[in-house]
């Protein structure tokens, strides 16, 4: 390809809203452009880098006995309802009404439509397991999309559906899977790590994330000195062990708090530190009203809380619920006299001369005591952790790091063959549930993900094996006749042996040349100027090393034509 006869765009300059790395390198090199809020284009290099991840993906799907399909990216409403996700989606969907007034929604995961194909196909023991994969675009109505291509409202991504007749098919399938990720992400260059994580939304009994750390991520991974890594949302910690000291004040005393609803409010107001305020959140447990207890520095964990209060499902209470409830509006519940289950986290035990809600419009209890004035139903870990806990392995403290998730496998177990429809007959005539897993890549994300881990300050160093081009030629002047003489014949003869070349053929000022060289990161770079051509020499730049040497002319093609560089 010659660089005159593509679009490649570069900017010198970096644009003012953009603040990864990987948004910055991928506007400045010329890889994609905005269209909205969003919402990107892929232009000729971008597409390129593309395509070499699909390539990868494809081919370690196919290995492990996967099949491609296609599945359509416009969904009856009505079918997200029958799984129950259609209000539980928020929103997040992209939702409208046809002229016939039938509701759709703009696909943003699968689940749904994969499981009704397969149920509708397969019906006998005999024809199971069986998995398939699709690339699609999904759509989602993020609220703020952020990073450029990290989290967009349309993107790409590979999902797969395994379907089993039993766990230990899942369990197979789901190795493979996991196998498959392990080739895909190593050979795009990436360093990642394997973490337990939520099912989330997804649902099921067990997932796992693959992440690689990245400072624009918006996922934490917690990892202890031995072998526990988790997911925030999901990672747990040892029980501190805390004692109650001993009470300041013979018993809680009211003050007024005139508008002030939130701990940062009440900190700043009064000088108190977050840890001493008792945080009081309302949730609503299977319909029925709870109280949640932690310190004013950390925050609810909804799954731990769910888990320990043993319902099903679970959220936040609306604020006529708080009020009915606590007789007070939001900002003012507290457990003092409070006629609700209370589920306290383990921190809360330290809390002595502590100051919380008094479930009163515009008052607070100050001097309040764990033990005395309430006592929990529950005690345990309800909360997210952070740096410094204690590991729940015993490995000493957990580390919190800032991650980006890149593919996410499930196993799904019948969540959604039951509601869907998807059964099949056993060997003994008796209708079962299909048993299924999900495997999704964000190929988007793979994009920026390496740009994250492989860029220097003056632009990107593409791992080879997914590089828009291998090589790059550069004329340190396109007057000279017998220098862009010698650039045809390297770009005829590479070309014609197979390899991608991008011929800088542009009439620029060789610094230029070599700034957008940089800035684009072809990992071979074939500089022909003057003084090297008059001993019948080329320079080659290695990009990822940054070693460069200078090799006879007549050596290039017989060193670099026949093996993948």
């Amino acid at each position: 390809m010659r660089w005159s006869q593509t679009l490649i765009p570069t900017m010198r300059d970096t644009p003012k809203d953009a603040e990864a790395a990987s948004h910055k390198l991928a506007l400045r090199a010329g890889l994609i452009r905005q269209l909205s809020s969003g919402v990107y284009s892929y232009l000729p290099l971008g597409f390129r880098v593309l395509r070499k991840v699909l390539e990868l993906v494809r081919r370690e799907m196919l290995a492990a006995g996967a099949e491609e399909v296609l599945l359509p990216a416009l969904h009856p409403a009505e079918i997200w309802k029958k799984s129950g996700r259609f209000e539980t989606l928020g929103e997040d969907k992209i939702s409208f009404k046809n002229r016939a007034g039938m509701e759709f929604v703009l696909g943003p995961t699968h689940e749904e439509v994969i499981t009704e194909l397969v149920g509708g196909s397969v019906k006998s023991f005999r024809s199971l397991p069986v998995t398939l994969f699709q690339i699609q675009t999904k759509f989602r109505d993020e609220a703020r999309p952020r990073f450029g291509v990290i989290r967009t409202k349309e993107f790409i991504m590979k999902d797969a559906y395994s379907f089993d007749i039993d766990e230990a098919g899942l369990d197979k399938n789901y190795q493979k899977m996991s196998e498959a990720y392990k080739k895909i992400f190593t050979n795009c260059g990436l360093s990642f790590q394997i973490v337990s994580a939520d099912p989330g939304l997804m649902g099921g009994k067990m997932s796992q994330e693959f992440m690689v750390i990245c400072p624009y991520g918006e996922d934490r991974v917690a990892r202890s000195q031995g072998d526990y890594l988790a997911s925030q949302d999901i990672a747990e910690r040892k029980d501190p062990g805390l004692k109650t000291p001993e009470a300041k004040s013979a018993k809680p005393e009211p003050f007024d708090t005139p508008n002030l609803r939130t701990i940062d409010e009440i900190s700043n107001k009064f000088n108190i530190a977050p840890g001493r305020i008792l945080k009081t959140l309302i949730y609503m447990a299977d319909d029925q009203p709870i109280a949640a207890l932690v310190t004013g520095d950390s925050e609810v964990n909804e799954n731990k809380l769910k888990r320990l209060a043993e319902a099903s499902r679970i959220r936040q209470a609306s604020n006529e619920e708080v009020r009915n409830a606590t007789g007070a509006p939001v900002g003012f519940a507290g457990p003092i006299g409070l006629k609700l289950p209370l589920y306290a986290d383990w921190d809360v035990v330290g809390i002595a001369d502590g100051v919380t809600g008094a479930n009163e419009k515009d008052k607070h209890f100050k001097g309040v005591s764990f033990g005395r004035d309430f006592q929990p139903k529950v005690l345990g870990d309800i909360r997210y952790v952070k740096d410094g806990d204690d590991a729940p392995d015993g490995n000493g403290k957990l580390e919190l790091t800032t991650t980006m998730e890149v593919g996410h496998i499930f196993k799904l177990g019948t969540r959604y063959s039951e509601s869907i429809g998807a059964h099949f007959l056993d060997e003994s005539g008796v209708l079962k549930p299909m048993i299924m897993g999900c495997y999704g890549i964000g190929v988007n994300r793979i994009l920026a993900a390496v740009i994250e881990e492989h860029h220097d300050e003056s632009g990107i160093k593409w791992p080879k094996s997914i590089a828009p081009f291998e090589f790059e030629i550069i004329t340190v002047n396109q007057g000279d006749e017998t220098i862009v003489a010698a650039a045809e014949k390297i770009y005829r003869e590479l070309s014609d042996a197979g390899r991608e070349v991008l011929y800088d053929d542009r009439d620029e000022r060789a610094g230029v040349k070599f700034k957008d060289a940089d800035l684009i990161g072809i990992p071979m770079r074939i500089v022909i100027g003057e003084r090297n051509l008059k001993e019948g020499n080329v320079e080659v730049k290695d990009r990822l090393s940054g070693e460069s040497r200078v090799i006879p002319l007549d050596a290039l093609l017989p060193t670099y034509a026949g093996t993948q560089v």
